[in-house]
């Protein structure tokens, strides 16, 4: 497929935070009358991350979802990320702005074909990225994030034979980073394999001295021509140490939200698909901010996770959390 003739997507250096409009007003009136904390992802859309109490990625987002004394909250993110807010804070109401957000990476490991695998390999030692479903997580031995996946999978005892659900190449890099062998699942983000080498070539083109930070979720092929390979947090940090002032992003691209606000002075370009100037997860882009109102004001759509897969589940994310200190 040839590179569509298209202009970048360039977030420029932001001069002043942007006034909160009614409704961003509004929800932060029925967060304190809910006494709710709102956790948002960082491929949100601007608006739910500037009301947000907390931006991060998926390893953040746990923490803070474990620490919530709130009575509710409020998860800005996709399926799974609510389930692993309700399974490491049962006490809370977790609400998920859209129901309907799951995640195609999630849908690619269900965990009866995870149950069954297991059935057939006894002793495999099941490592599990966090983008799963909380059935998937009750039969893991321990989840990773992209942000800790390298040093979890260092800790694992050399003698275990490793499965990697459900993202083929986060799982690819990480035995590349470990040298430890994996077998891996079939599974893939549909977002971050559409980025191409052509595309990502072209925009380097016109942007010379940019480096390029790429997510470990991209094609192995995408991932060679990044200067930076890492997870949305650990982006971050690449953009406020890295002394160029321009900088070609290849993730979601409700990232570039955020590292507009935290590194205000410089440039990001978003990275191009074949077919777009920049790539949207169309399961985040389901929450809205009028859901976000909605859901602090009827209370609803509210995350439940079955008792017994709640209790299996807590344990590989526990030792995640607790190995991620080491």
């Amino acid at each position: 497929m040839p590179v569509l003739d298209y202009e970048p997507l360039v977030l420029l250096p932001r001069s002043a935070p942007p006034k909160l409009t009614p409704i961003q007003e509004e929800i932060l009136a029925l967060k304190r009358e809910r006494n709710a904390v709102i956790l948002a992802h960082n491929y949100q859309i601007e608006a739910i991350q500037q009301v947000a109490d907390y931006v991060g990625d998926s390893l953040g987002l746990s923490y803070q979802a474990q620490a919530a004394q709130a009575d509710v909250i409020l998860f800005c993110g996709v399926h799974f990320m609510a389930e692993t807010a309700k399974i490491v804070n049962p006490a809370r109401t977790v609400l998920l702005p859209d129901i309907d957000a799951g995640c195609s990476l999630s849908d690619s490991c269900p965990d009866d074909r995870l149950a069954a695998y297991k059935a057939a390999n006894p002793n495999v030692y099941v490592v599990a990225y966090i983008n799963c479903s909380a059935g998937v997580k009750a039969l893991s031995d321990v989840i990773v994030t992209s942000g800790n996946a390298v040093k979890i999978v260092n800790q694992i005892p050399a003698d275990k034979d490793i499965l990697f659900v459900p993202d083929q190449n986060l799982g690819q890099w990480v035995s590349q980073q470990t040298g430890r062998k994996m077998r891996l699942w079939p599974g893939s983000c549909y977002a971050h394999v559409m980025f191409t080498t052509q595309a990502v070539e072209k925009v380097r083109a016109k942007f010379p001295n940019a480096p390029v930070v790429a997510h470990p979720e991209c094609t192995q092929a995408v991932r060679d021509l990044a200067d930076e390979v890492c997870s949305t947090e650990l982006m971050v940090k690449f953009a406020k140490e890295t002394p160029a002032t321009e900088i070609i992003v290849v993730t979601e691209s409700g990232m570039l939200h955020r590292l507009r606000k935290e590194v205000p002075h410089k440039t990001f370009i978003a990275g191009p698909t074949d077919s777009c100037a920049c790539n949207d997860c169309r399961f985040m882009k389901m929450n809205t901010i009028e859901k976000v109102r909605d859901a602090l004001k009827n209370l609803s759509p509210v995350i439940d996770v079955p008792e017994a897969i709640r209790t299996a589940a807590l344990v590989p994310i526990q030792r995640m959390l607790d190995w991620s200190k080491r």
